[in-house]
């Protein structure tokens, strides 16, 4: 059923897009004569938050930022052109988020709030619920940018300022959590809200979605602000978060011209510059993890960060590899996973490793990789239990259990580059090495885009040199 709403409503939204536009260039003003009574003077809410949600993959997946990320936490390998796995300084500018998917939620939400629109927009769903799903996805794109970038244009954003002050990362997360629990507190029993392509407007759906995005962000923060972090972990935790692969917060694709993000940018493409990492690969094959049979189609890895000349050098003798996103019959209809039931287990069990709740570490964690398992269509109990039996995988209440719980969390994310990025410089786990040769650390951060220079100077200077001049070395207020 979501697979033909996504047709049918990123269809309608074309339509209405036509129907707004499509005629308008070369075409002067002949009063009433172009005037159509019956053109829509009132955004279509049920089609902004279809394009939203339709469109996460494309704009945090299937884009430069998670193909940088996923880079850096050694998911993926470049097999031709190396420079940006030996850490070349990327230019990627964060325009399209802001003038795409926050600024559709955003008149998602004043639309719904205007007493001039507001009874309009009430026929594709109770206003407050409307409110809070975007304010939800909202927060959710604003955190992906700032554990990307650091400090970005936060609370100033999408008011139509040209130039706009960013924020530091460390109002930007308690800001962040606050957002999303104010969006839980704002839900009613009114109307389901319709466009709604990942929970159908099921509003204890969305609840556990935002309490597992808070249980996120104060994971994020141990060791910058625990006292916060503590806190709001427990309260998310006890409020509810996902806790079962039916309630992930995950788009279906239906495949044709409606593909999964990620198979879409490397598959299609034909971007076959990229490979699963060896790093990954190897990792997997030692632990005897079943997940390598579909996390690509071949179980050897791609040796990571090697120089251009090594790269083909190295494919002269090993000419069979795997390829990123082709790990399943039909991966174009794979389901996108922003949060799932066995991330956020593994969460818990580290939080209940600092002793931030009182829940059994060695549960949550077995819980977790089960539930990981299961996602990727493992379902043989018997195997799933001699695997986290190992002694490298299993649990012993002991300090380097820290470590496997890192690592699983890593596996856990596979293929979203940017919070496997994410979660190794907080943790430091797994252990990663640098691109050899390449004389350079792992980096800690996204510059920039050459953008903000130009059009926000004043604002991006201020930003910058807090970072060492825009460097990709400086670690971020959370990162320590």
């Amino acid at each position: 059923m979501k697979s033909m709403n996504i047709k049918k409503a990123v269809l309608s939204l074309g339509v209405c897009a036509t129907l707004v536009v499509g005629c308008s260039k070369g075409i002067s003003d002949f009063g009433d004569i172009n005037r159509n009574p019956n053109a829509t003077t009132v955004p279509i809410t049920s089609a902004l938050l279809t394009n939203v949600l339709a469109g996460v993959g494309g704009n945090v997946w299937g884009n430069g930022i998670n193909t940088s990320a996923g880079l850096y936490a050694q998911y993926m390998s470049e097999t031709q052109y190396t420079d940006a796995s030996r850490y070349a300084t990327p230019t990627l500018n964060w325009d399209g988020f802001y003038a795409g998917p926050l600024y559709d939620l955003q008149n998602i939400i004043n639309t719904n709030t205007d007493p001039a629109t507001a009874a309009t927009a009430a026929q594709f769903g109770a206003n407050a619920n409307q409110i809070a799903i975007a304010r939800i996805l909202k927060a959710y794109y604003f955190a992906v940018l700032t554990d990307a970038y650091g400090d970005i244009p936060y609370s100033q954003a999408l008011k139509g300022n040209g130039t706009i002050p960013y924020d530091k990362q460390e109002t930007i997360y308690p800001a962040l959590i606050a957002e999303l629990k104010a969006a839980n507190a704002q839900f009613t029993t009114g109307t389901a809200v319709q466009g709604d392509i990942m929970y159908a407007g099921n509003t204890t759906k969305w609840k556990k979605f935002a309490n597992s995005l808070i249980a996120t962000l104060a994971l994020r923060i141990s060791k910058a602000n625990p006292t916060l972090g503590r806190a709001e972990f427990a309260a998310a935790v006890a409020g509810g978060v996902i806790d079962a692969n039916t309630d992930n917060a995950s788009i279906t694709y239906p495949g044709g011209n409606y593909n999964n993000p990620v198979y879409a940018y490397y598959v299609i493409t034909q971007r076959f510059d990229y490979a699963i990492s060896a790093t990954i690969a190897d990792k997997l094959t030692a632990l005897g993890d079943p997940r390598i049979d579909k996390f690509a189609n071949n179980p050897k890895g791609f040796p990571y960060g090697l120089t251009r000349a090594d790269a083909l050098a190295w494919q002269t003798t090993n000419p069979s590899f795997g390829f990123l996103f082709a790990y399943t019959a039909t991966p174009q209809t794979m389901p996108l996973s922003l949060i799932s039931a066995g991330q956020m287990f593994l969460a818990r069990a580290e939080g209940a490793k600092l002793g931030w709740t009182t829940e059994n570490a060695t549960t949550m964690y077995n819980n977790g990789v089960t539930a990981e398992m299961n996602r990727w269509g493992i379902t043989n109990a018997g195997a799933i239990s001699a695997y986290l039996a190992q002694p490298s995988v299993a649990l012993t209440g002991t300090a380097a259990d820290n470590a496997k719980i890192g690592e699983q969390r890593w596996l856990a994310h596979y293929p979203d580059g940017l919070q496997g990025w994410s979660e190794w410089r907080r943790t430091g786990f797994p252990a990663l090495t640098p691109a050899p040769g390449a004389g350079k650390a792992i980096p800690r951060r996204l510059p920039y885009g050459p953008n903000e220079p130009l059009y926000n100077p004043t604002n991006y200077a201020a930003a910058a040199a807090l970072y060492n001049t825009n460097s990709q070395d400086a670690k971020m207020w959370w990162d320590k």
